[in-house]
């Protein structure tokens, strides 16, 4: 975590449990919301998406520090930084930032997501939150 410091992509935050727990509650509720087979596949992603990257800060703020969301690549950040907040696998790591990618092509492009991203990404988003 110190080399994200000094190069300025994450910065100290001092952990709050409430605000964890707020986190990782919306998490939750976004999950649901992921599993709602009446709306779009790309809303669900959105969700599941959504319910990774507050797991995900949840775990960074756990740690002390949070994303500078001033600077680009914050989503990144947060996903990169699971092996050392929660001792995530590089393997899934690589899964995670692929759902991230496939989120910025989606919200970028309008590319369509399908079932099977929806499904995928609201699979890993309840993984996360076991971890």
């Amino acid at each position: 975590m110190q080399n994200l410091l000094t190069i300025g992509q994450i910065k100290e935050h001092p952990p709050d449990a409430g605000e964890i727990q707020q986190l990782l509650t919306a998490a939750q509720r976004n999950v649901r919301d992921a599993r709602v087979r009446e709306v779009t596949p790309e809303t669900r992603f959105d969700a599941a998406y959504r319910a990774i990257m507050q797991a995900a800060l949840a775990a960074m703020m756990a740690h002390g520090y949070r994303p500078d969301t001033n600077r680009p690549g914050h989503h990144m950040t947060v996903v990169q930084a699971l092996p050392l907040t929660i001792g995530l696998s590089a393997a899934r790591v690589t899964v995670l930032d692929a759902l991230r990618r496939k989120r910025n092509v989606s919200d970028y492009t309008g590319q369509d997501v399908d079932d099977e991203s929806a499904e995928s990404c609201a699979a890993e988003a309840e993984r996360l939150l076991e971890d």
